[in-house]
């Protein structure tokens, strides 16, 4: 009965989505208020609905029904109840169900807090809501229905995919989909700006709060995936250049160029057009990313459909919403107004560089991303795009963007004076030479780039320390004109502060585990030795284990230091039964230095085991990193005037009611 509920909640909330994606346009074309008001309250029944139906298929899973196909096929009574839970997720159908319940959720929450909106834009941004929800929801029901029956139900599922049987899958995914699906509220804004012919700075501090919350999940999202991809796929790397890891780094480099822009709609009234082009083309990469995932075009452990219908129809989608969107761009920008003129020098000028780097370099990932794929559509055959590739092209697009990051942060609007910022960045060049010096010295001039890669990573921090200190006058007033400067600094001060200085943080992590990474491969029989980056292992062998849902091979590496034990280690090599397969488990030691790394491998016929140790410097500070910049945009959000948002701006006349109903 209770997924009958959730199919019902579904096909109700189809509706309830079509009429919430047209009624409020004919309201908000019309002026009539009535019809207008009608996108809150379908974004509010549109939400129940959905959560209804994600709290029903959430129900089958927990208590094992396999009378329900998804449930039958992705899950088992084995698993511990967090996989059971998270495992909603974990398969094609329960990922879309996922998908549109923060989809409306998103659109709930402009409901709710979207009162200083004009009542034209509100409504509008709504209906563009509901067409996304109900173009998705139609995706559900026609092509991956979560709620199936099987008859008769089979005793026992087939399991979850072992390698997402991770505390890992509870977490990554929620935030990769706040990410993707967050930049909706963009493109949707965009859209209705269109539409209306306005884009002001108004416009921009409404949009923007959207945008950073969009980003800041996506952040931790993509970190999260990449420790999980660390630590347990055994391969001791945390970026692939995987077609569907970019499917989540492309619309993350256009969103941040986004965020950039709108600063420049809010603060100078300029930008506008591209800043509306940003918004929807950082949806419209969302949307790409789900096409690669779930079309069966890539062979990963993130793709989850390789039924062409399903390829088709999202296909289909992603062209209407695309095409559509930047086809009403082609009509209706060329005729929003410019605004305030600037000079090239200037933070309107840095943050326009800063636009035309991010976006190339999406470009470009999009391009390594997608050759393959079209080539070998076309019958040109198969080809790889690899790390190479990326480290030629991507990675010089980025340095200008990093070395301009700090400057830019000083200049003033409209016209700056370069050589007096530089002035004023003067300590942070000298602690960045000393540290280009100190690295070079300790490292051998064989080492020049990774010496260099350590002062770009100073220059980011110590610029933004220096950028913050300028600002609250840490040098010029005294110790407490300056403490009270800085607790009036307003927050996207400090969060922009903090997310750049976190920048430099992730660029030291990916300097030192890119250049200095060691790694040993042999057999190795219990009792048996290696010595890897100043740490002794000694080998003690490999006990049989049982899980609650697996058997395990574990490992024992007692970990010396200078004579002195400092750790134990325990990979395992895992087998599921029920699914039938196999995963690794590295056991891993992490510093502030560097993370140990080991990994056991398969038994050798003499009785000897494959193992792998690893040495990776500074490979935390990559994540570490990353989760700073989400708090940096976090703190950021918190920033009074987001709270307040753009006043409502006075109506010359009120909205005309629809025909046929009284006016009060």
């Amino acid at each position: 009965m209770i997924p009958e509920i959730g199919q019902f909640s579904l096909v109700l909330a189809l509706f309830v989505a079509l009429a919430q994606g047209t009624v409020p346009l004919i309201g908000a074309a019309r002026g009539w208020g009535d019809w207008m008001a009608l996108a809150g309250t379908a974004a509010n029944v549109q939400f129940l609905l959905v959560i209804t139906a994600f709290a029903c298929l959430t129900q089958a899973y927990v208590v094992s029904d396999f009378s329900v196909a998804n449930v039958a096929h992705n899950s088992h009574t084995l698993k511990p109840l967090l996989y059971k839970i998270s495992g909603v997720w974990g398969n094609h159908e329960g990922s879309m169900v996922l998908w549109v319940s923060i989809l409306a959720l998103f659109g709930l929450a402009v409901a709710q807090f979207g009162d200083n909106l004009p009542p034209s834009l509100r409504a509008r941004v709504l209906a563009i809501q509901g067409l996304i929800g109900a173009a998705f929801l139609a995706f559900i029901l026609f092509t991956s229905n979560p709620f199936l029956r099987l008859d008769p139900a089979p005793l026992e599922g087939r399991g979850l995919n072992p390698i997402l049987q991770d505390p890992g899958l509870a977490f990554h995914p929620p935030f990769l989909y706040l990410g993707y699906v967050g930049f909706s509220m963009a493109f949707s804004f965009a859209v209705a700006a269109l539409i209306e012919g306005r884009v002001d700075p108004a416009w921009a501090r409404w949009v923007r709060p959207w945008t950073l919350a969009a980003w800041c999940a996506l952040t931790v999202g993509i970190a999260l995936g990449s420790w999980w991809a660390y630590y347990e796929l055994g391969w001791g790397g945390w970026w692939f250049w995987d077609p569907v890891e970019n499917a989540s780094f492309i619309p993350w480099l256009v969103g941040t160029a986004l965020l950039h822009s709108a600063i420049v709609v809010e603060k100078r009234d300029a930008l506008k057009s591209w800043t509306v082009l940003l918004a929807i083309l950082a949806f419209s990469m969302s949307l790409l990313g789900t096409f690669l995932v779930r079309s069966g075009v890539l062979t990963s452990v993130h793709t989850f459909a390789s039924d062409p219908e399903r390829g088709v129809f999202i296909l289909g989608l992603l062209l209407l919403v695309i095409g559509g969107s930047l086809t009403l761009y082609a009509i209706r920008a060329p005729a929003l107004k410019g605004g305030g003129l600037f000079a090239p020098v200037s933070r309107e000028g840095a943050l326009v560089f800063n636009n035309l780097m991010l976006t190339t370099a999406a470009a470009v990932v999009l391009l390594g991303t997608l050759y393959p794929l079209i080539l070998d559509a076309v019958g040109g055959g198969k080809v790889s795009v690899g790390t190479p590739f990326y480290n030629a092209t991507f990675v010089p697009l980025m340095i200008p963007v990093l070395l301009a990051c700090t400057v830019g942060a000083m200049l003033s609007w409209k016209r700056a004076d370069i050589s007096g910022v530089l002035g004023r960045l003067k300590l942070a060049f000298t602690g960045v030479m000393i540290v280009i010096v100190t690295a070079g010295y300790i490292l051998g001039i064989t080492e020049l780039l990774a010496a260099l890669g350590f002062g770009v990573a100073a220059w980011l921090v110590l610029g933004s320390a220096v950028e913050l200190g300028d600002r609250i006058g840490l040098l010029r007033l005294s110790p407490g004109a300056a403490l009270r400067r800085a607790v009036g600094l307003p927050r996207a001060a400090w969060g922009m502060a903090i997310a750049h200085g976190a920048v430099g943080i992730m660029v030291a992590g990916i300097t030192a585990s890119t250049a200095f990474r060691t790694e040993s491969i042999q057999l190795m029989r219990p009792g048996e030795d290696i010595t890897v980056a100043g740490y002794n292992l000694r080998f003690d062998g490999a006990t049989a284990i049982r899980g609650p849902n697996y058997t395990a091979a574990r490992g024992l590496f007692t970990v010396r230091k200078n004579g002195e034990i400092v750790t134990i280690l325990t990979p395992e090599k895992r087998q599921y039964p029920a699914e039938g397969s196999n995963t690794t488990e590295a056991g891993i030691r992490t510093t502030i230095a560097g993370d140990l790394y080991a990994v056991l491998g398969e038994r050798a016929s003499n009785g000897a085991w494959s193992t792998r140790i690893y040495f990776n410097p500074l490979v935390a500070w990559i994540w570490a990193g990353a989760i700073l910049m989400a708090v940096g945009g976090m703190v950021s959000l918190t920033d009074r005037r987001y709270r307040v948002g753009a006043p409502k701006p006075a109506q010359s006349r009120p909205a005309k009611p629809a025909p046929g109903t009284a006016e009060a």
